[in-house]
């Protein structure tokens, strides 16, 4: 758990508590962004279109994140029927979050890359637990960024509501699915009994696919062009 890293290595932990609330402001910015630019202006009248963290982190959600190892950010609101087009705008707004964490992850995987380039020792010696130099703190934080990004875009894919996943999925469905789906995400038993779910049966087939997808994924960037 994320807690308990706070005793091991205090300043470690701040270092992910502040990547991984920016990655979280940035993923549901990301989806205000899109519902704006595709005429609904709900998340704008809600001054979601921030980078406040207070605007978008739910404490509930935090402490679960810190306790459990799974939490959540506030949903950006939106009003689908102010789209100038419904099915491109849902999809489009539901899958901004993770392209922006996908970016990110991109971006971050690279500068891993750039700085092992740079100081190769320095840096290995930082991810195996000895003295961190500048550039190997820097690629120790650059990993953490790029690993939670990636499992922040991998996770949100997954077509169950009410993650991102199961929103890009209806808006390929007909009209009386798609109803069922904001049901079903209205229900409180049903927000229940997925999270204890995501906490107990699928916590360990879940973190197993995201950890092969990280590693899939930064070996390739590391492996790139060599």
């Amino acid at each position: 758990m994320l807690l308990q890293l706070l005793g091991q290595d205090p300043a470690l932990f701040f270092l992910i508590l502040v990547i991984l609330s920016l990655s979280l402001v940035l993923h549901e910015l990301g989806h205000a962004v899109a519902a704006l630019w595709m005429g609904d202006r709900t998340a704008q009248e809600q001054g979601r279109i921030t980078l406040n963290p207070f605007k978008h982190l739910d404490p509930i959600g935090t402490i679960m994140l810190l306790v459990a190892g799974l939490g959540w950010a506030r949903p950006v609101p939106i009003h689908p029927p102010n789209f100038r087009s419904y099915r491109l705008g849902l999809f489009l707004v539901s899958i901004a979050g993770i392209v922006v964490n996908m970016l990110l992850a991109l971006g971050f995987a690279l500068l891993v890359r750039f700085l092992l380039d740079l100081d190769p020792a320095g840096v290995r010696a930082a991810f195996a637990g000895g003295q961190r130099d500048f550039f190997g703190l820097l690629a120790l934080a650059a990993y953490f960024s790029f690993a939670i990004n990636l499992a922040l875009a991998v996770f949100n894919l997954l077509p169950v509501p009410p993650l991102d996943g199961s929103k890009i999925v209806q808006s390929f469905l007909p009209s009386a699915l798609q109803r069922y789906f904001w049901q079903l995400e209205a229900n409180p038993t049903y927000a229940v009994v997925v999270l204890v779910l995501f906490l107990t049966v699928l916590r360990g087939p879940i973190g197993r696919f995201i950890g092969s997808a990280q590693e899939i994924f930064l070996n390739l960037i590391l492996n790139l062009g060599r």
